[in-house]
């Protein structure tokens, strides 16, 4: 059995509460993941072309508030 065999099964045996901690858990872990792909996207200048055609949309007027 594959390793992500067995913690599915482990994961199907937990009680709601255990699961629910797991979840919230496994969410934070990959809002972490996700904001260190952002913070190495921008230190990158990955995201640069981005931020500059939002920066001229907005200037132009072509932007709406939130």
């Amino acid at each position: 059995m594959r390793k992500v065999e067995q913690i599915e099964q482990q994961i199907r045996e937990l009680s709601a509460g255990e699961f629910s901690e797991l979840r919230d858990w496994v969410l934070e872990q990959d809002w972490k993941a996700w904001d260190a792909q952002v913070e190495n996207d921008c230190r990158s200048g990955k995201l640069d072309k981005v931020i500059a055609e939002a920066e001229a949309d907005y200037k132009a007027g072509r932007t709406r508030p939130l």
